[in-house]
């Protein structure tokens, strides 16, 4: 999945970064096609590589302590930043004045700036006027379309041929998009086309070609405009599997997503991810988590189709508990289960495969791959 991004990015990740709410800073640090990322800006963690903090690994994006910092090491290295990506996903999506601030100085450094928040940038009076004075651009990734350009549902979702695979979660938050992204890569690798469907704003920083940004839409128009991407990536580039990205999950009382992709997307095949060691559902304490049983009930209740495989996310456990904690959840529900950061997902990518048609042939005619 290489690409040869000119943007050169600082993301923008002020005292979240080892929260949830850096997730989207977290999918940027691990793979985009849209930018090269020079550096996280974080204070609470300056001085550390972003990759290591992450997932343990050296990526050679060092995180550091201001925006100032980061642009003056970005000259030093001959790679100038051209933009500032907000990396903060808070919840209801506003920045607070601290960050507000942060963003104000970017626009005066002369950077551009894309946000995937609900508080439209581009919009404020002040940092409009700014960017405008400096010739350069404020990119609302959340803001929505105009209604008259968009589409209800038509049904059309029957007529596509590529074989569709949704990523769902048991929360949000919970990994469903690195899983998605993961499972391409593998499919590539196979020798064959996939495609994905986002449906945050964070895949579309990541460079998505189709998608959506469901939150931000008109509710009527949801499964529509879910349709039309998978249309649109069926018809333009004839993928051998289309994976949708889930969107918070089924039963968290905040984020109810996966019912309109089941709706919608009618995928054929549908992996779950999951996270053993979380009580609650994300940001809400007073909510216990619904059991895998539940869950994997209410898929197959909506999706009249049960789960393919479960994904884990690993958080909360010590690594070495983790082949234990697979087995057993493989023993309690029957299905194959995967911990895609330590364990990679080719066999699972594999899996997959066996389900295509004429099993797993290349279709004919389509475009060129990812890889």
């Amino acid at each position: 999945m290489s690409g040869s991004p000119q943007a050169h990015a600082i993301v923008y990740c002020r005292g979240a970064f080892r929260t949830p709410n850096g997730k989207t800073a977290h999918g940027l640090v691990r793979f985009t096609r849209r930018y090269r990322v020079l550096s996280v800006v974080d204070p609470s963690c300056a001085g550390e590589d972003a990759g290591r903090v992450l997932d343990g690994a050296e990526r050679g994006i060092p995180i550091l302590a201001s925006i100032d910092d980061a642009v003056r090491e970005a000259r030093e290295r001959d790679t100038p930043a051209t933009h500032l990506v907000v990396g903060l996903a808070p919840d209801g999506g506003r920045l607070d004045d601290t960050a507000r601030a942060d963003v104000e100085y970017a626009l005066r450094q002369g950077l551009h700036v894309d946000s995937g928040l609900h508080d439209f940038l581009g919009d404020d009076p002040v940092l409009g006027r700014l960017a405008e004075r400096n010739g350069i651009r404020i990119r609302d990734v959340r803001k929505p379309p105009p209604a008259s350009g968009l589409h209800f549902f038509s049904g059309r979702i029957r007529r596509v041929k590529a074989p569709r695979l949704a990523v769902l979660g048991t929360d949000s938050a919970v990994g469903k998009r690195t899983t998605a992204w993961l499972i391409i890569a593998a499919i590539e690798r196979l020798g064959l086309r996939a495609e994905l469907i986002g449906t945050g704003q964070t895949a579309w920083m990541q460079g998505a070609r189709y998608g959506i940004v469901m939150d931000s839409l008109i509710n009527d128009f949801v499964s529509g405009e879910l349709e039309h991407a998978i249309c649109r990536a069926d018809e333009e580039s004839r993928p051998d599997l289309i994976v949708v990205e889930g969107q918070g999950s089924l039963l968290n009382p905040a984020y109810p997503g996966g019912f309109e992709i089941l709706a919608a997307a009618r995928p054929e095949m549908i992996v779950l991810q999951h996270a053993p060691a979380r009580l609650h559902y994300d940001g809400f304490p007073d909510s216990p988590m619904d059991p895998l049983h539940k869950q994997l009930q209410a898929i197959e209740l909506i999706g009249r189709r049960k789960a393919l495989a479960i994904t884990l996310n690993h958080e909360g456990l010590d690594i070495k508990q983790v082949p234990a904690v697979c087995d057993e959840i493989a023993r309690r529900t029957g299905l194959p289960v995967f911990a895609p950061l330590l364990q990679g997902v080719d066999a699972l990518a594999k899996r997959i495969v066996r389900r295509l048609p004429h099993n797993g042939a290349p279709r004919p005619g389509g475009g060129e791959t990812n890889a």
